[in-house]
């Protein structure tokens, strides 16, 4: 299994690594929308599609946000939209895990299908605008996740004593979650010592806010970031599966590696954009 997993990360990021570097957002944008599109396919499983029809949503949603793309669509300032898909994940994070994962059938099941899809179209678009206000811009919102979810699981598993979720999520607990938080602070206090509290970083622009609402803001982000992943994992044990597909062999499907990043990357994108 670990040998499994590392060859499909070292797959993925030969793939990747080339395409975000590039000096335009083209390949960058075009693979993301691939594996977007398989998410899409993903969550039409998870919400009960068969085979076909889970495909045709998987095509669809790359069709829909090609033609966007080719619309100019990318280039739109979608203010409006961060502030309304950031209030969706506030409510959704209430509503579904105050529920639990029995309520989660009780949704109604077009609710359940078509607020995943628009939720993860949002991401992509959060995802290569992200991309468009620079390098160093994006590559700070993907650390921060990257950080809440390494430091949690190390600090879960030393210190790991109250169960965060444990009907949801039974290996998640509140001093992994702590022990998140506590990373990300670390690495954003680095970020901004090396840059000098300046640059076009998420953390140097949420400092230019001030330190309190700085602070709060990455509070905020980390907390979410915990709330996809534990939304993906109810959705999971509702459908009865231990992972979104097997797309990628070691790790998963798609969903299992950017759950934490559908919920933060639009909500970094509201925060820096108001």
């Amino acid at each position: 299994m670990l040998k499994q997993r590392v060859i499909t990360a070292v797959l993925l990021l030969a793939v990747l690594l080339p395409a975000l570097f590039y000096p335009s957002i083209e390949p960058f944008a075009a693979l993301t929308l691939l594996l977007i599109a398989a998410a899409s396919w993903e969550w039409a499983r998870l919400n009960g599609c068969g085979p076909r029809l889970s495909l045709s949503f998987g095509a669809g949603m790359a069709l829909a946000m090609a033609l966007f793309w080719l619309l100019g669509g990318l280039s739109l300032a979608l203010r409006p939209l961060w502030l309304v898909v950031g209030a969706a994940w506030v409510l959704l994070s209430v509503a579904m895990l105050g529920r639990g994962v029995g309520g989660w059938s009780l949704w109604p099941a077009g609710l359940r299908l078509w607020g995943g899809l628009f939720l993860i179209a949002c991401a992509w678009l959060a995802l290569v605008q992200a991309r468009q206000a620079g390098l160093t811009f994006l590559l700070s919102v993907l650390t921060l996740v990257w950080m809440a979810d390494i430091a949690a699981y190390f600090g879960g598993r030393a210190l790991g004593r109250r169960k965060l979720a444990p009907t949801i999520s039974p290996g998640k607990s509140w001093e992994g979650a702590i022990s998140g938080l506590v990373g990300v602070a670390l690495l954003a206090a680095g970020w901004l010592v090396v840059q000098g509290g300046e640059g076009d970083s998420l953390y140097a622009r949420l400092w230019q806010l001030g330190p309190l609402p700085a602070v709060l803001a990455l509070v905020f982000l980390v907390a979410m970031s915990v709330v996809g992943d534990l939304v993906e994992s109810l959705v999971k044990r509702s459908a009865g599966v231990k992972d979104s597909s097997a797309l990628l062999p070691g790790h998963g499907g798609v969903l299992d590696r950017v759950d934490a990043l559908l919920p933060v990357l639009p909500l970094a994108m509201m925060l820096t954009t108001l």
